[in-house]
């Protein structure tokens, strides 16, 4: 069986790549980036180097022959990359596309929509699917390390809302299995975290952990909206940040699911575990 992963030099993108070698398969990954995939993956993919953004020959010919594509898209015009990817996908005689997806398409927050769009034209496509809707990433907590590392201080528009972060190793291994078992074909798959935490919890078990206190200050809506604008992605992208922000806040994203549990017959990874893990990030 022959995959190829987009997003690959990524974050989750690397790690589902990485668990297909480990399973004995020889991925393709799609790149925009050589020298860095070369770096993680050695010889031991197949590389093709293009961009989602702009879709063309280089990726007609990584998806020739492809029983299964991970699909990762991001950013405002997402629903138009992925409808454009998944034309030429089908267009290969692709069998499966896996799209990283967001919980949020049930709520309307956030990047919700934009995810929506996009499994939209992934079902109009006719291609067989499997959505993985996923909660936010425990590994968005790394943006937090500066501040808590120079100040002792966790800065948010949250309040006491709470949030169910779900490990990216969990997340990869999902990925992975619903990519090579094709168990999961035309559903949609919720995954979150084992528990709902609020951002003060959170920097209180950061603090537990670095051996110092670190502290929740709350900031209003616009005061995170400038920060968000720091972050870089332009002002769609921070406006769906503060969106998502405000939704925890209210509490309208607290869903904890069994999903992890039910796919892959083990419980999932807790925020503690994630934190020893990264814990000099934050020192």
């Amino acid at each position: 069986m022959t995959f190829l992963v987009t997003g690959a030099t990524g974050h989750i993108g690397s790690l589902v790549t990485h668990r297909l070698i480990r399973g004995g398969h020889r991925p393709r990954v799609f790149v925009r980036d050589a020298a860095r995939a070369r770096a993680l993956f050695g010889d031991e993919v197949d590389m093709h180097v293009g961009d989602l953004a702009r879709p063309g020959p280089a990726l007609r010919k990584a998806l020739a022959g492809s029983n299964g594509v991970f699909l990762l898209n991001s950013g405002p015009r997402l629903a138009s990359r992925d409808r454009a990817v998944v034309q030429v996908a089908v267009d290969a005689g692709v069998k499966h596309m896996v799209k990283l997806s967001t919980l949020d398409v049930r709520t309307g927050v956030g990047t919700g929509p934009w995810h929506a769009r996009g499994e939209d034209a992934v079902r109009q496509s006719g291609m067989p699917y499997t959505f993985i809707q996923s909660a936010a990433f425990m590994s968005n907590v790394l943006g937090w390390a500066q501040s808590i590392a120079t100040e002792g201080v966790l800065r948010s528009s949250t309040g006491q809302g709470r949030i169910a972060f779900i490990h990216p190793d969990d997340l990869a291994d999902v990925i992975t299995h619903a990519l090579t078992t094709g168990e999961h074909m035309g559903e949609s798959l919720v995954v979150t975290g084992p528990e709902a935490l609020s951002y003060a919890a959170m920097a209180a078990r950061i603090g537990a952990v670095i051996g110092k206190k670190v502290r929740y200050e709350e900031l209003s809506d616009e005061e995170a909206h400038e920060a968000a604008l720091r972050y870089g992605g332009g002002r769609r992208y921070a406006d769906a940040l503060v969106d998502i922000w405000r939704a925890i806040r209210e509490g309208r994203l607290t869903t904890v699911s069994d999903g992890v549990e039910r796919l892959l017959g083990r419980k999932p990874l807790a925020f503690d575990r994630w934190l020893n893990q990264n814990a000099e990030a934050f020192q």
